[in-house]
C-alpha cells in the first residue's frame, strides 16, 4: 500500500501529470520536455525525481544528457499506466502538449534527415569513425552464414552496404531506408556489385511496408543510435521475422563522446546489453550471448536474436 500511496501523492499534480501523458508516448530527454512545457529546466528536472523516486518513471543519463520514460515494471509503472487511462483525450492542455510534442519530433526527424541528406556521399565514412569495421563486418558475415537466408530485410539500409555484404549468403535482399539520397546512393552500389537478388525501398523502419512474418533475417546496423524509438525498430523487426528468424543488431556499446550526438546526429550514446535484451524480450525474441568488438575509444556490439519456432 506504501508503493501505491507514493505513487499517487508523487503524481498528484499537474505538472507531473502532464509528463507522464508525454512519457507514456515515449523515451524523451529534460531539454524536449522543458520546451514542451514551456518551464525551466530546474522545475521540471524536480518533477521528474520525484516521480522517479515513487517508481512511476525511469531516468537514463547518457553524456550531457539525461532520458526519461515511463516505469516499465513495478508498482509504479502499473500505477503510472493506470492514471494515463483515466486522462481526458479532449484535455485542452493535453491536446496542446501533444501539438509542441509532435512539432519537437518533426524538429527532430527533420535534422536527422538534413544531416543523412548531407553526407550520403561519405556515409560508409563517417559510420567508420574510431570503429574496426573489418572486424565487425567479419562477425556479421559469421552470423549471416550461420543458417540459410531465403529473405532478408535492411532496416536503415544507408549505402546498401549490409546488403551488399550479405549477397552471396541470401537468396534476396530488401533494404528500407527514408533518405532519397541514400536511396539512390545504395541503387548504384548494388548495381556496380551485381547483386539484382537485392533491392531497396524507401519506407519507415517503424512501418515497414511488408508483410507480417516475410524474412528470414532482419538486420539493423549503426541504426539504432539515430532512432528516437528504437523499441520501437525492434518490435518492427521482430512483426517482419518468420517463426525461426533472426534479428542482427550492429550498435554501439555505451560511451560518452559527446561530439557524435553534437556533430554527427547520434540521439543515443550507445546500448547496454540489458537494455537491448529488454527490448528484444518484450518483443518475443530469445538473445544470444552478444559478441563486443573493441575500437578506438568505441566498442561495437552484435546481438543476435531469434524468435521462437512454432510447432505444428
Amino acid at each position: 500500500m506504501e508503493e501505491v500511496l507514493a505513487g499517487l501523492r508523487a503524481a498528484a499534480e499537474s505538472t507531473r501529470l502532464r509528463l507522464l501523458a508525454l512519457l507514456a508516448t515515449g523515451e524523451l530527454s529534460v531539454r524536449e520536455l522543458t520546451r514542451i512545457l514551456g518551464q525551466s529546466q530546474p522545475r521540471v528536472s524536480r518533477h521528474l525525481k520525484l516521480m522517479c523516486e515513487a517508481g512511476l518513471i525511469d531516468r537514463f543519463p547518457e553524456g550531457a544528457w539525461v532520458f526519461h520514460r515511463i516505469a516499465s515494471k513495478g508498482a509504479g509503472g502499473a500505477l503510472a499506466t493506470a492514471l494515463m487511462a483515466l486522462l481526458p483525450e479532449n484535455d485542452p492542455t493535453l491536446a496542446r502538449d501533444r501539438e509542441r510534442l509532435g512539432a519537437v519530433r518533426d524538429e527532430r526527424a527533420a535534422r536527422a534527415e538534413a544531416y543523412f541528406r548531407d553526407n550520403a556521399a561519405r556515409w560508409d565514412e563517417i559510420r567508420s569513425l574510431d570503429i574496426d569495421v573489418g572486424a565487425v563486418e567479419a562477425a556479421l558475415s559469421v552470423l549471416l552464414a550461420e543458417r540459410p537466408i531465403g529473405d532478408l530485410v535492411d532496416l536503415g539500409t544507408g549505402t546498401g552496404r549490409v546488403l551488399d555484404l550479405a549477397a552471396p549468403l541470401i537468396q534476396r535482399g530488401i533494404g528500407i531506408d527514408l533518405s532519397h539520397e541514400m536511396l539512390a546512393l545504395a541503387r548504384a552500389n548494388l548495381e556496380q556489385s551485381g547483386h539484382g537478388h537485392c533491392m531497396v525501398r524507401r519506407g519507415d523502419i517503424t512501418q515497414v511496408p511488408l508483410p507480417a512474418a516475410s524474412a528470414d533475417a532482419v538486420t539493423v546496423h549503426q541504426v539504432l543510435h539515430y532512432a528516437s524509438a528504437p523499441e520501437r525498430v525492434v518490435a518492427e523487426a521482430a512483426r517482419l521475422l518468420k517463426p525461426g528468424g533472426r534479428l542482427i543488431i550492429v550498435d554501439l556499446a555505451p560511451h560518452e563522446i559527446e561530439v557524435l550526438r553534437e556533430r554527427h546526429a547520434h540521439r543515443r550514446l550507445g546500448f547496454s546489453d540489458a537494455e537491448v535484451g529488454g527490448w528484444l524480450a518484450q518483443a518475443g525474441l530469445t538473445l544470444d550471448p552478444p559478441v563486443k568488438i573493441p575500437g578506438g575509444t568505441l566498442t561495437v556490439v552484435l546481438w543476435l536474436a531469434h524468435k521462437k519456432e512454432t510447432r505444428s
